[in-house]
């Protein structure tokens, strides 16, 4: 069975509204007080409050579809009170011509007689007064209800727009972030081949590894933590291959009570610049990664040794792949994560500092 469009189920669901809203307006300010009256009322009667009702109806949407757009929303505030006033001003006249038509007074007199009422002494301008009052009434419900639509229609689509910028800008700056790695590892895994052969093959499988995950399991924007930091130890696997005994690299990951989706590749360049910076072929070095999940808070903490200072901080902020992932983080936690690049006073370290805050209740995995 072929399912309805969404936005065309909005559309009937719309419509269906609009005739149910017209239908209580005219039962309760058309029909419903001459109904109470116990009278028998002439056909000409009903004729002359269905000519009403559609009058109204066509003035609404006239002045919805026409009015408002081609002269309120285009700043041409005289010529649309000149129509309004203009409108308001037919509307007597317009329904003196059809009570002459229709005879409608005599008939009228008529039917309260033949009931043995007396009707009411009415002066002749009182229905033409009350015919203007309800005319403006639902002139100023059209124009406020068009001007709330075409609101929310301008947000919405700004709303769209910036979601659609910002996907760009993502999709973009992701694209940076992978061959930025891919270029680092396999110059790694290039040098290796001239030491360790075996080592270079297990490396080559690892990293074949991890492009199946940023091709197949990172595609949709997200991937659940779990993953990630699967492939965060295949990273420092690899990245031990060509480590000598001087450096000593550790990794505490968190214990995954529950399973949370994050942007993937977030962590990453982090990692990625405390081996570029904390590594030293002659000098004994340290790099300390320390990822933890208290419910929805991520919290990272990269720490390694400094051997050439200043150009630690310099690249926290510029490189390709730290600034791009600092602008994933704007663009994907406004708000909700605090970064931090700094020198230790009592040790010679480099500490990174991430913390996140996932609150979308969405984002969990089932």
């Amino acid at each position: 069975m072929e399912k309805l469009n969404p936005v065309k189920s909005r559309a009937y669901i719309n419509i269906l509204l609009q005739l149910l809203v017209w239908m209580l307006f005219a039962f309760i300010l058309l029909f419903y007080q001459p109904m109470s009256w116990n009278i028998q009322l002439p056909l000409e009667f009903w004729i002359k409050q269905t000519g009403v009702l559609t009058m109204l109806v066509a003035v609404f949407y006239v002045n919805s579809k026409i009015f408002v757009p081609q002269l309120l929303m285009k700043n041409n505030n005289l010529g649309f009170i000149l129509v309004i006033l203009a409108i308001l001003i037919a509307v007597g006249p317009l329904f003196s011509m059809l009570d002459d038509a229709l005879q409608l007074p005599a008939l009228m007199d008529k039917a309260f007689n033949a009931s043995g009422f007396v009707r009411p002494f009415r002066r002749k301008d009182r229905l033409d007064i009350f015919l203007m009052m309800m005319t403006l009434m639902i002139l100023g419900i059209s124009t406020s209800v068009t001007l709330i639509q075409k609101w929310q229609a301008d947000k919405q689509q700004r709303e769209a727009l910036e979601k659609e910028r910002i996907g760009s800008e993502l999709s973009f700056l992701k694209a940076q972030i992978n061959p930025h790695f891919f270029f680092n590892t396999l110059n790694n895994i290039y040098a290796l081949t001239h030491v360790d052969v075996e080592n270079s093959r297990k490396a080559l499988h690892k990293l074949s590894r991890m492009m199946r995950y940023l091709l197949y399991d990172t595609q949709a924007g997200i991937t659940p933590l779990s993953k990630e930091v699967s492939f965060i130890v295949d990273y420092l696997e690899l990245m031990k291959l060509r480590l000598n005994d001087t450096t000593k690299v550790s990794f505490e990951g968190p214990l995954l009570r529950k399973d949370i989706n994050i942007a993937p590749m977030l962590f990453l360049p982090y990692i990625e610049n405390a081996f570029k910076h904390g590594v030293s072929a002659v000098e004994p070095s340290e790099i300390r990664i320390e990822l933890s999940q208290e419910e929805n808070v991520l919290e990272l903490k990269v720490t390694n040794s400094i051997f050439n200072e200043g150009a630690e901080i310099v690249d926290s902020y510029g490189g390709i792949g730290l600034s791009n992932t600092k602008r994933r983080l704007d663009l994907l936690y406004p708000g909700k994560h605090t970064f931090s690049a700094l020198k230790t006073e009592d040790s010679n370290e480099f500490v990174v500092h991430l913390k996140i805050i996932i609150d979308d209740p969405e984002l969990y995995s089932r």
